[in-house]
């Protein structure tokens, strides 16, 4: 039977496609619950990302450091989100990134050899990956291009309205970056 953390994940997928019970059994069995405090790194540059990890509480962040010494927020993950570093994870080459925990954390672990495993063992499990994948790349699309063609006000105001229930639980600094604006600027918009 599945345990609550499971049973999240398992919504999250069935949403995409059914999944048999040979598929869930083989996903109980290979992945491990982890509980993380605040400020715990996942992932540090230079290491080669080689899980795949699943929010039941908390959140996470994903920030690099760039030329001059600034960390910049790539991605911000809450409960029900899919948390790994897509480059390192996908090509085996060392991360650029950090994933830090922002709040005290439930995750549902999986490696990639796991993973690939379960690919390889239930071709139909492929479809639900690709979808996932799908969907965080537009994600990640859409916040490219909002940073490259909107003011700073206009992608508060689309954050506001797509991602706005992060305001009392992210530090406005995280935030701020993620909007790619320092934090001053996230103040005066904000007025």
């Amino acid at each position: 039977m599945a345990d609550d953390i499971h049973s999240s994940i398992f919504n999250k997928l069935l949403a995409i496609q059914s999944i048999n019970d040979d598929v869930i059994s083989d996903i109980l069995s290979k992945s491990k619950t982890l509980n993380v405090c605040k400020k715990t790194y996942l992932l540090l540059p230079g290491d080669i990302s080689k899980h795949v990890y699943f929010i039941k509480s908390g959140a996470l962040r994903s920030f690099y450091i760039d030329s001059d010494g600034n960390e910049k927020v790539s991605w911000i993950l809450i409960e029900n989100d899919i948390v790994v570093s897509v480059n390192s994870f996908f090509t085996g080459n060392p991360s650029v990134e950090y994933l830090e925990a922002v709040e005290d954390c439930e995750l549902l672990q999986l490696s990639k050899s796991h993973l690939e495993e379960i690919y390889t063992k239930h071709p139909q499990f492929n479809y639900i990956g690709r979808k996932l994948i799908e969907t965080y790349y537009v994600r990640s699309e859409e916040q490219a291009i909002s940073l490259r063609t909107l003011s700073a006000k206009e992608r508060y105001e689309r954050f506001l309205s797509h991602e706005g229930y992060l305001l009392n639980r992210i530090p406005l600094g995280y935030i701020a970056s993620y909007l790619g604006m320092s934090q001053e600027t996230l103040s005066r918009v904000r007025k």
